[in-house]
């Protein structure tokens, strides 16, 4: 499996529930109902605010006023209140977790949080095109409603869940690519081989921004304090039309099947919030070979018995966390005096 940051582990930990969803038309609580009712029915509380809104601000007398913050104004230009990329970068670092959809309207207050956390946005007004993978159905003629195979998804299954029966994902929206010096990121669903980043009513007069599977269509990172972000170069991906779709790819396939999109947010999204790829520590014991009580202190000729007990939340229940021993031994290597591991590698 390749490498990345999955999970969280913390000593304690309680399931977020305040849910800041900003959006740059109202008209999304109706287009994008299923989303934000998935949201809902997994106990969060979720508050819908216009991105303009001029009492905005994600700190209430220094703390966390929100556990997330979901960023669906694609368009937005400058964000009201107190709000702007400095603050969302402040919320991050103190934990908050963040998804972000872009679309080809594509604003600087979008771009500038995208560059802040080493991803670039293509320009306004371009999209992925894709002559070879698109939807006869739901397409424009524009070829800009992709169809991405779940091989496409990256093998992580804490973050995409298992994909094993997941049917394809409808994209229709802005190219995302991470800065080479992104150590963090998490390239979630790449584009195909022959898709690119263009104007689609431009001649192409000029090299592509983004080309093949240089283009993330989805991409995360896990901060080194643990808190989650998520890009998302397309707001569609999230509505009810793209959810409810059947899907018919171009080029000779005639079966329609319905999207994978509800399935695939479901489990991003719980990843994103913690709800998912989390551990603690539940106890700790220690004591010399051959004795039951922990003394005073240790010299460095004493051998130790240290036994670790980690727990997995899962479904909202903490779980006794199950994995290969070498993960465990790898992971005490971060082992702080504060007692929780700032990341884990799988």
């Amino acid at each position: 499996m390749r490498l990345g940051v999955l999970l969280a582990v913390f000593c304690a930990i309680a399931l977020a529930d305040r849910v800041l969803v900003l959006v740059d038309d109202i008209k999304i609580k109706e287009t994008h109902s299923i989303f934000l009712k998935n949201l809902e029915d997994r106990g969060h509380k979720v508050t819908v605010k216009l991105a303009d809104d001029n009492t905005l601000s994600v700190f209430k007398f220094g703390e966390l006023a929100y556990e997330n913050l979901v960023l669906f104004a694609p368009s937005v230009e400058q964000f009201g209140g107190s709000l702007s990329s400095e603050e969302i970068s402040q919320f991050v670092d103190a934990g908050g977790n963040v998804l972000v959809a872009g679309d080809s309207n594509i604003g600087e207050a979008i771009r500038d949080i995208a560059a802040d956390h080493g991803f670039e946005f293509d320009e306004a007004d371009t999209s992925v095109i894709d002559h070879f993978n698109y939807d006869v159905n739901l397409d424009n003629g524009k070829h800009t409603t992709i169809v991405a195979d779940k091989k496409q998804l990256t093998k992580t299954a804490l973050v995409v869940g298992d994909t094993s029966k997941l049917n394809s994902i409808l994209f229709k929206g802005v190219a995302l690519v991470a800065a080479k010096k992104n150590k963090l990121k998490l390239d979630v669903l790449t584009a195909s081989s022959t898709a690119y980043s263009f104007k689609p009513d431009a001649p192409i007069d000029e090299y592509p921004a983004a080309i093949g599977k240089q283009i993330l269509l989805i991409s995360a990172l896990q901060a080194r304090n643990n808190a989650r972000v998520v890009f998302s170069g397309s707001l569609a991906l999230f509505s009810d039309a793209f959810i409810k779709a059947s899907v018919q790819k171009a080029n000779g396939q005639d079966k329609q099947t319905p999207s994978g999109n509800a399935k695939l947010i479901d489990s991003l999204t719980r990843w994103t919030f913690k709800e998912s790829g989390v551990l603690r520590v539940k106890s700790v014991r220690h004591h010399k070979v051959g004795e039951k009580v922990p003394p005073r202190e240790y010299t460095i000729t004493e051998d130790v018995k240290y036994t670790i007990e980690i727990e997995e939340l899962q479904e909202g229940k903490w779980t006794p966390f199950k994995t290969r021993l070498a993960l465990i031994k790898s992971s005490l290597n971060f082992l702080t005096c504060s007692a929780y591991f700032p990341s884990v590698l799988s």
